[in-house]
């Protein structure tokens, strides 16, 4: 599912918990780049977590560096919610 600055991929597990991977790849920029946008999608997972038993991958885009934290959370919602 594809949002503004991001998209999601979600899997059952089969787990009693949900799991996160960020795929940021080198296009997002160099590594301070990167590492900034695996902050910003663990944050969100961390407090939007979905359902128990998914697996959720985050490929951020470049326009996540740039993005206010609150519209991230509604982007990471809305894309969920699809």
């Amino acid at each position: 599912m594809s949002g503004r600055f991001m998209t999601v991929f979600r899997l059952p597990n089969g787990l009693s918990t949900s799991r996160l991977g960020v795929a940021a790849t080198r296009k997002l920029g160099n590594a301070v780049e990167r590492n900034r946008t695996k902050r910003l999608a663990r944050e969100i997972f961390r407090r939007h977590k979905p359902a128990r038993g998914h697996d959720v991958v985050i490929v951020p885009r470049r326009s996540m560096l740039d993005a206010f934290f609150s519209d991230l959370e509604a982007d990471f919602q809305n894309t969920l919610g699809r």
